[in-house]
């Protein structure tokens, strides 16, 4: 790759491809968008490095200043900036051990929040992210995440359903496994990332919030992916309004510049002794004069209303796509919110007792799928442990661009299907 401009990436052999990955959820306001660059490169001219140990710089007031008016709750007023979603998610659990002085930590089954050695134990999207890495960070349990794969069900099962079991299975987790005077924090991310693109019933959140507040536990939420606009809200956790007492930020915040955030509640962060945090490159001051032009672009390009729109549009052909004739219920389920979006194909591999297993459904056709795609001139991932492919356009995509993404897709799953 050599070159990007807005939806399109260019490759060194003359190739331009539309890009439907974003960097995984990055540059959601495409690539080397023009205020944003600006922005960073007028930085460069002024100050590159200020150790946030020595000195506040101009970028990160301003970027506070931006940020306090859209968080998804008022008290979320402490920030602290790092590099990178897993350091940000590593803090965020440094933080919650301090404020309850207990060690344990509840994550989802299908979670992600990183790769690093704290992180690799929170993650359980799949086991190749810290396969040959153990032992890993102790005091860690995971519950079950309403999602209907992992509770065994078929696909069409009930919300309510999915979140009394997934409610119940926690409950049997502070009885059996981590005591909640033990337990110093569950952490989900509002739509579940690498686990296959799952939003999280409004009511399954609320429950978490509810369990959190009869035990003193507090409830960190990973918007790592889902934050900055991807599903149609500034935040996910917006649609529950369900009030985070952490919540974790990166990806989308700088547009590809590298930053990372932690956000809590001032009587929280009180409690971190001065020199707990910290790190050489956190909060580098090129990346927040990015981050502040991409809060100024959300404003004066609507972003959110154009996400709203193409959002209908994709739902509307996947929709489509997954009833037609061609396809032959081989598109098992169609998810997500805003722009971060799943397609699910049946499978021969799953195991027995999975619902969307299916004897007679082509073998691996979401890499194979894909790799159709970027064929027909157009980049687009695979996630978790399921045959799924995800939609992560540029929040800024055209009309006739996510037209051209969906017809390349749709082409590629017929014929991938027919082949076979």
């Amino acid at each position: 790759m050599t070159k990007g401009e807005g939806s399109y990436v260019h490759f060194r052999d003359g190739r331009r491809l539309l890009d439907f990955t974003c960097g995984i959820g990055v540059t959601n306001l495409g690539h080397c968008h023009t205020k944003v660059s600006k922005a960073a490169a007028n930085q460069c001219m002024e100050l590159v490095h200020c150790q946030c140990s020595i000195s506040f710089h101009d970028s990160t007031i301003r970027l506070i200043e931006k940020l306090v008016p859209v968080m998804p709750d008022p008290t979320l007023d402490s920030f602290y900036f790092w590099n990178s979603g897993s350091e940000a998610v590593e803090a965020a659990v440094k933080m919650a051990r301090i404020a309850t002085g207990r060690q344990n930590v509840i994550c989802m089954q299908g979670g992600y929040h990183g790769r690093t050695y704290g992180t690799m134990a929170l993650t359980r999207s799949k086991t190749s992210y810290s396969e040959g890495f153990f032992p890993l960070m102790p005091g860690v349990f995971s519950t079950a995440f309403p999602f209907w794969h992992q509770l065994g069900v078929a696909p069409g099962t009930p919300e309510e359903e999915l979140v009394r079991s997934a409610l119940y299975q926690l409950a049997l987790v502070l009885k059996q496994q981590t005591a909640p005077r033990d337990t110093a924090a569950i952490i989900v991310e509002p739509v579940l990332g690498e686990g296959g693109y799952v939003p999280a019933p409004s009511a399954f959140l609320k429950g978490l919030r509810d369990v959190c507040d009869e035990h003193g536990i507090l409830l960190i939420i990973d918007e790592v992916q889902s934050g900055f606009g991807r599903t149609g809200k500034m935040f996910n956790v917006e649609y529950s309004k369900v009030r985070p007492d952490i919540m974790v930020m990166a990806k989308g915040l700088a547009n590809g510049f590298p930053l990372s955030c932690i956000v809590s509640r001032k009587e929280i962060t009180d409690k971190l002794k001065p020199g707990s945090m910290g790190g050489t490159y956190a909060g580098n001051v090129v990346s927040c004069a990015a981050a502040v032009a991409v809060m100024d672009a959300f404003q004066e390009e609507n972003i959110l209303d154009n996400v709203n729109a193409r959002s209908k549009e994709l739902f509307g052909a996947l929709k489509n796509l997954q009833t037609c004739p061609e396809v032959g219920g081989n598109i098992v389920d169609v998810r997500g919110q805003g722009l971060m979006v799943a397609v699910e194909f049946a499978s021969p591999s799953y195991p027995a007792q999975d619902p969307a297993l299916s004897r007679s459904a082509p073998k691996g056709l979401a890499s194979r799928v894909a790799e159709r795609c970027i064929e027909k001139g157009m980049l687009i991932l695979t996630t978790s442990v399921y045959e799924v492919i995800r939609f992560i356009p540029p929040l800024n995509v055209t009309a006739e661009d996510l037209k051209k993404g969906y017809e390349i897709f749709a082409e590629a799953v017929k014929e991938v299907i027919r082949e076979a």
